[in-house]
């Protein structure tokens, strides 16, 4: 509907009430117009009588003469908001200048429709707003403690012809620009500034309002954020011919500076390092200028962490505010003098070293009796070192069993000497560790065998896990101050260095039990030289000639070397000519005897002669065949199958190489 009226030009509903001598400002804009974005803007003003033209954002030769001057000063100027709006910016008004005032804008339309002016009414009124402070004439000064309170007082009275409303705010600069602290609006509402609800609800921030139009501002608690100067800011608000609420002029008095002296935490010493067993002397210093009675509770803390939120911190001990004492056995705290809290710990340990904070709190006394919490404060951590006793030891680790073959015992013996400094609150632990043997310069890192914890219980590694399980590998403990390793049956792979580490612990107030110092061995070397195992066997005809039905009889000489106490196993083997089908791939298992001489047929079928053939030891690498009434069919080559055997673990034998004789044979033509 507006559009199809064309151009609308508006100024605000007046009149608009302002006072003497303040800036007015008044806006005009234009909208659903043609023509360029930018429009231009042409102010006049009239007393009851023509209109006198003030200024143009246009044309320079607009301005009347009677206010040439006032807009050359630039006392009267137009502000341009945007493209379609300016504001006439009119300082220090006078009531001269009380009238109506006309906004007009030249048309750049198509065609002439719509409005293209304004009018608004303005009404000077006299300034009728007094705000003062205290009947000196500068602010006055305040000195204050942490956790007191104090009062500020100013007054604001109007003598407005018009019904105007009042808005008071108390404000603080603290090398900042002003902040608003807490208002009393001109509707009757109480706001809180940024920053100080929670204390505005919780009844340390109020405004009252008194006699003589009085505006007390009243702080409890106060703290270092309180420091500065404040000021009463009063604005005068009237309401407008739309009903919205107009702000038209505000005045403000610096009231006092406020100096707030902090509450000091401090404890004098600095970053300590105590031996164990020794005494950790602390002081804590409690500062503060405050006169009158007044008690401090002080409370210890020891935390991990610089962190002065102690929320994992734990407290020590305590004093309350009547100088009770929380108990202790080996820590006391003790009121040194009016300002000092001495805190010893007696026999210090390990664990008590880390971060020491001392909190105090400030408490006074009230009219009904009971004490007050005024300021609370944390002193800035101190780090104490607790250094552990260190005992002074040596560890020498022997073999004294070493192998010289595969499954030979292995025995290492890790002693702990030149003991001194230790004590009944200290015990040792032992862990072993291996070390591979590389011919080239790779480093190898060691393995860990087992490891005892603080109370002696063993803990395997992974590389002797299963063998300990199975009593292959014994780790024990010979006496106080000796270790013993042994390895049963020691493996080619367990060929390389040993060492061990022999670690002492300390038992603290706790009954707990905490590592002091670790000593390595020297590492001791378990190897032997490997060598092939060689086997010879030599088979003997004992009668060169003999005829069918005759006994054959034959022996086979063993010898070997690099093999450990070794035993032999033999078996009796025939190659049957080719002719012979009864066995087509022409070798024939006879009878074996094995490494414990025990006898068995193996593949010997004729039933007719079941006890016809017989193995024996003759001595332990000679073995002995006869073979009874011979028969054409017996012809063939016969050879000793000889496997050396030697002890490996656990009682077991372990095959180690095979040997073939070379053949004997049997041909009855030949012989016949």
């Amino acid at each position: 509907l507006a559009f199809c009226r064309g151009r609308v030009v508006r100024v605000p509903e007046g009149p608009l009430i302002r006072v003497v001598g303040t800036e007015v400002v008044i806006p005009c804009s234009v909208s659903h117009y043609d023509g360029p974005s930018e429009q231009n803007f042409d102010w006049e003003f009239s007393r009851e009588t023509d209109f006198v033209r003030i200024v143009s954002t246009w044309d320079s030769t607009f301005t009347s003469e009677e206010y040439q001057k006032r807009v050359g000063h630039g006392d009267i100027k137009l502000r341009r908001s945007s493209n379609d709006a300016v504001d006439l910016v009119i300082r220090n008004i006078q009531p001269t200048d009380q009238g109506k005032y006309k906004c007009s804008t030249p048309s750049t339309d198509a065609t002439v429709q719509g409005n293209y002016d304004a009018e608004v009414q303005v009404k000077v009124i006299s300034d009728g707003l007094s705000v003062s402070g205290s009947k000196a004439r500068s602010s006055m000064s305040l000195r204050l403690s942490e956790g007191d309170s104090f009062k500020l007082r100013c007054s604001a009275i109007t003598t407005s012809p018009e019904h105007t409303h009042l808005h008071v705010t108390w404000q603080i600069k603290s090398g900042s620009p002003w902040r608003d602290i807490l208002s009393l609006t001109h509707e009757g509402k109480f706001e809180p500034g940024p920053g100080y609800e929670e204390r505005y609800h919780n009844g340390d921030v109020r405004l009252d309002t008194g006699a003589n139009d009085t505006y007390r501002l009243l702080v409890s608690q106060v703290s270092s954020v309180d420091a500065g100067a404040y000021r009463c800011l009063v604005s005068e608000w009237v309401r407008g011919a739309d009903s919205s609420w107009q702000k038209i002029q505000e005045k403000s008095v610096e009231i006092a500076t406020v100096a707030i002296q902090q509450t000091d935490v401090v404890i004098s010493t600095s970053n300590v390092s105590v031996t164990e067993r020794d005494s950790l002397d602390l002081t804590c210093n409690v500062t503060t200028d405050r006169s009158g009675v007044f008690q401090a509770e002080v409370i210890w803390y020891l935390s991990s962490s610089p962190d002065d939120t102690l929320t994992d911190a734990q407290v020590l001990l305590s004093m309350d505010h009547d100088s009770v004492v929380s108990d202790s056995t080996l820590i006391s705290l003790s009121h040194v003098d009016r300002n000092s809290y001495r805190l010893l710990v007696r026999d210090a340990d390990v664990e008590d070293s880390g971060y020491y904070f001392c909190q105090a709190a400030v408490w006074v006394p009230l009219h009904n009796g009971s004490w007050h919490k005024v300021v609370e404060r944390t002193s800035a951590p101190v780090s104490v070192v607790v250094t552990a006793l260190e005992p002074d030891y040596e560890v020498f680790l022997n073999a004294s069993k070493t192998p010289k073959f595969s499954d030979d015992p292995t025995e290492l013996n890790c002693r702990i000497t030149n003991t001194q400094d230790t004590e009944a609150n200290m015990r040792f632990t032992v862990s072993w560790y291996y070390r591979q043997r590389l011919r080239s310069d790779d480093v190898v890192t060691e393995e860990l065998l087992a490891t005892m914890d603080a109370d002696w219980t063993l803990l395997p590694g992974e590389r002797s896990r299963e063998r300990t399980q199975n009593g292959e590998i014994i780790f024990s403990k010979k006496a106080v101050d000796i270790f013993s390793l042994r390895i049963q049956w020691t493996r080619e792979g367990d060929r390389g260095d040993y060492f061990c580490v022999i670690s002492a612990w300390s038992r603290h107030r706790n009954n707990s039990w905490v590592k002091s110092k670790d000593v390595t061995s020297a590492s001791v070397s378990i190897f032997w030289a490997t060598q092939d195992y060689t086997l010879t066997v030599e088979a003997v005809k004992l009668k060169p000639f003999f005829v069918a039905g005759h006994t054959f009889e034959m022996t086979c000489k063993v010898s070997s070397k690099n093999i450990k106490t070794p035993r032999y196993s033999v078996l009796i083997t025939a190659e049957k000519p080719l002719t012979d089908q009864s066995n087509p791939n022409g070798t024939t298992r006879i009878i074996s005897l094995n490494q414990d001489s025990v006898v068995r047929l193996e593949d010997w079928t004729d039933q007719t002669r079941v006890d016809g053939v017989v193995l024996e030891k003759v001595q332990e690498n000679e073995f002995r065949y006869r073979m009874y009434q011979t028969q054409i069919s017996d012809a063939g080559l016969y050879r000793c199958v000889v496997t050396a055997w030697s002890p490996g673990g656990g009682g077991m034998w372990r095959e180690a190489v095979n040997g073939l004789s070379n053949p004997i044979q049997i041909d009855f033509q030949m012989s016949g």
